[in-house]
């Protein structure tokens, strides 16, 4: 398969730091990195290659299908998780908590057949009992380069951030920092240039934190305001440079994701915020639900002005920028979209159910699924709700899809005779 490099990374990066403030620890990025490598139509970790929830490459997935149609292959997760899954070449890679077996483990299968390759026990012993009934222990999506595979899991009062190679060993692991449960942890990692980027934001004060994707060291660490809050780092490239892009504890916040270096930050979102921001290259998008619901539109050059902001709740799903427009699902089942200069509402539909799993945009088409497996697939259009298919997988799912080479990788659990999840590909 023909692959293209993200030279993202740097050949030789040495920081040296005046005395660093309270807040900031700044080290040393490995010096011989081996590029990311990912392919246009791969998903290779969080919201997909581009980091935003759209499928960029590769034929159309399909919009309609069942348990007896459309499926390509599935296979039986143990235990429970929230992550989605992320595909790489020929494999595809999800966690999973085991509650009976007290484990936290990552799958790694093919991209074709669904055949299981690994499975790699990551953690063992006492999983937190404490959060909200939608958390599990395994929320987070694992990223890969094309070496290794990178996860996060909540593990002994710790967050941890383990890198596993290609064949399921376990090359390192670091301790992130403490973290005290209140709802639960389901950051996923950012991978950009030699780094891999975690956040652990929580009430016990928590942290942004870059490693080496090589060996795990920590390159720098930005700490956080001691409050509770689930989102993940985004890199984008907005307003002529990359950003990493945290949002919550009542601060819309940029660093420099080399350096750690604070570029600029405001008060703004609301405290605890679940979705990853999303961008139209000048503004960025934020969106919470505790204690106020909140979208707002921040112009990411610095400036700290806020172009436009409403109260809607979309505390959970992700949102998706395409064209102009910035599309929604809210918590409550109800899609919309909005101008994405003016934040003008240009449509506002009930689609029913209510929805924890992010938009995905592929072939033209929103991808929106709630909580019951029922995927909602509609036009991305300014012109109003074009809704083209309702398909039923299961009896639940929290995860996100991956659209990747024109097949849907899919989370759904079922609860004939006890609860059990499974892993679809979809296929036209």
């Amino acid at each position: 398969m023909l692959r293209y490099t993200l030279f993202l990374s740097i050949l030789s990066l040495v920081i040296i730091p005046p005395l660093p403030a309270a807040d900031t620890t700044v080290g040393t990025t490995a010096v011989a990195e081996s590029p990311i490598q990912v392919a246009p139509d791969d998903w290779p970790w969080w919201r997909g290659v581009s980091r935003n929830g759209i499928a960029t490459a590769g034929p159309a997935p399909p919009i309609k299908w069942s348990e007896s149609s459309h499926v390509a292959w599935k296979v039986s997760i143990p235990g429970r998780g929230h992550g989605s899954p992320s595909v790489l070449g020929t494999r595809v890679f999800i966690a999973a908590a085991d509650r009976a077996k007290q484990t936290q483990s990552v799958f790694c299968f093919d991209r074709k057949t669904g055949k299981a390759l690994w499975t790699t026990v990551v953690h063992r012993g006492p999983l937190e009992k404490r959060g909200n009934k939608k958390s599990s222990q395994a929320s987070c999506t694992p990223a890969c380069d094309g070496q290794k595979v990178y996860v996060n899991f909540l593990h002994k009062g710790s967050v941890v951030t383990s890198a596993l190679d290609l064949d399921g060993g376990i090359a390192w692991q670091t301790t992130v920092t403490g973290y005290q449960t209140h709802q639960g942890f389901s950051s996923s990692p950012c991978l950009f240039g030699s780094l891999v980027i975690v956040s652990a934001d929580n009430r016990g004060g928590g942290a942004v934190v870059a490693m080496s994707r090589a060996t795990g060291k920590v390159a720098w660490k930005q700490s956080r305001p001691k409050k509770a809050n689930y989102t993940s780092p985004i890199v984008f490239k907005v307003s002529g440079r990359d950003q990493a892009l945290m949002v919550g504890t009542n601060l819309v916040s940029s660093y420099d994701p080399l350096t750690g270096k604070k570029l600029w930050e405001i008060n703004g979102a609301t405290t605890e915020c679940v979705t990853s921001v999303v961008t139209d290259g000048t503004r960025i998008f934020t969106s919470g639900g505790y204690p106020r619901n909140h979208v707002q539109a921040v112009l990411a050059d610095g400036s700290g002005k806020t172009a436009w902001q409403n109260t809607q709740r979309v505390y959970v799903p992700s949102m998706v920028a395409h064209q102009g427009t910035l599309y929604a699902v809210l918590d409550a089942g109800i899609a919309t979209a909005w101008d994405t200069t003016t934040g003008k509402t240009l449509w506002k539909k009930r689609l029913g159910g209510t929805f924890t799993s992010s938009l995905v945009l592929a072939a033209g088409n929103l991808y929106a699924t709630d909580e019951s497996g029922q995927t909602s697939v509609f036009a991305a259009s300014r012109d109003g709700l074009k809704l083209k298919s309702k398909n039923k997988l299961g009896q639940q799912t929290y995860s996100s899809m991956a659209i990747s080479g024109g097949r849907i990788f899919h989370r759904v659990a079922t609860n004939d005779g006890g609860r059990r999840e499974w892993l679809y590909c979809l296929s036209r």
